[in-house]
């Protein structure tokens, strides 16, 4: 791909993780079907910031407008079932339309469906959360959204706003874009008010930001306005910058991605570690890991994860995803973090070998016991 003005700007910027989504209204244009120049568009500039290094995750909507195209537009009664039927049928043609594209740069796509059950249960959590990082590691990208076809009331997100919002946090994003098909967020409905101003950034958001939020314009989506400040207000909580801008502005992505002004800004609260040793410090301790000096050394002064091969002991019974504390020979608690096996495999394989461990349980996590990037060390 041949280089422009773009790609020597975000070069010269930090790699980042970014997530995208994508309102119906920007995938079909306001039409009834998806907009495949356009998706083309969006595509290119994925290819781009992928090509300098950066993590893209696309949140995407139009499943239900592209099954009712493909289904050439049923009459249905306004029931879930006939909206999860039209899920099931255009979530293969919008992952397909996706899929073309995408081969023309060469770049692979990995689906993923989610529910809010995907996201709330902890090991679940952990689950999606390695299965993103792995695609991302390997230069796939994901491409993700509600499984509609089967998700109830009780297990849905309810829009891929907050989707996206909770696949951000899943993936450690720096930032998270809401492309819709406004400009960003006024400080009156601009629909009523010609002299409605757009918001630049805002700070915090506040009852008088989420009194200004009105509804969806086109009437193609399920999101509207407020869900879009709803999100950003779940992902700057920890520690994701938002912005809602316009997704059929030229060049949108690349520019957002060289901190362009453009639509509005939500600042992160907390940077994403300090959200996250906030969540820690607040997590119950479910069990402890007692180490070797080895492991001590490694953890407290070399600032390294915690290997299978430093635990000497485990106190507990516990899940993969709770948090545990680790202690030292001597009885003294060093750290806390999240275990990324139950308290049953880490009795198989403590003292061993991180090689050794897909041999002994018949599968494996990875090579540590505990990441280092979901540890805090404690007082010593």
């Amino acid at each position: 791909m041949q280089k422009n003005a773009y790609s020597d700007a975000v070069e010269n910027a930090a790699v980042k993780t970014i997530v995208l989504k994508f309102g119906t209204s920007v995938l079909t244009q306001g039409s009834p079907k998806l907009n495949r120049p356009h998706m083309l568009n969006i595509v290119r500039q994925c290819a781009q910031l992928q090509q300098l290094g950066h993590r893209v995750v696309i949140v995407t909507s139009g499943a239900m407008a592209a099954g009712r195209h493909y289904l050439n537009h049923p009459q249905l009664p306004p029931t879930i079932a006939s909206k999860q039927l039209l899920a099931a049928v255009g979530q293969s043609q919008l992952i397909q339309a996706w899929e073309q594209l995408f081969e023309i740069y060469d770049i692979y796509i990995g689906q993923m469906l989610l529910t809010r059950a995907d996201l709330e249960d902890r090991e679940r959590f952990l689950n999606a959360r390695d299965t993103l990082n792995a695609l991302l590691d390997n230069q796939i990208i994901p491409i993700i959204n509600e499984n509609d076809a089967v998700a109830t009331a009780e297990i849905k997100v309810g829009d891929n706003d907050n989707l996206s919002a909770l696949v951000a946090i899943l993936a450690n994003a720096d930032q998270l874009y809401l492309l819709t098909d406004q400009q960003g967020l006024f400080d009156s409905d601009p629909r009523a008010n010609p002299a409605a101003k757009l918001i630049v950034q805002v700070d915090k958001i506040t009852d008088h930001i989420r009194s200004i939020a009105g509804g969806s314009v086109s009437g193609l989506g399920t999101g509207g306005m407020n869900t879009k400040i709803t999100a950003a207000d779940i992902a700057t909580r920890s520690g994701i910058e938002t912005i809602i801008a316009p997704g059929s502005q030229h060049n949108v992505i690349l520019d957002l991605a060289q901190d362009n002004a453009i639509g509005t800004k939500f600042k992160a609260l907390l940077s994403p570690l300090q959200s996250r040793k906030q969540w820690l410090f607040a997590a119950p301790s479910a069990g402890t890991l007692v180490v070797d000096q080895g492991a001590e050394s490694a953890v407290l002064e070399k600032y390294r994860s915690l290997l299978p091969a430093g635990i000497v002991q485990i106190e507990g019974r516990f899940s993969r995803g709770e948090v545990v504390r680790i202690r030292t020979l001597q009885g003294k608690d060093i750290a806390i973090g999240v275990a990324c096996y139950n308290s049953d495999a880490l009795e198989l394989i403590k003292g061993k070998k991180s090689a050794d461990i897909a041999v002994t349980l018949g599968y494996e996590y990875g090579a540590v016991a505990i990441h280092r990037d979901d540890m805090v060390i404690l007082s010593v």
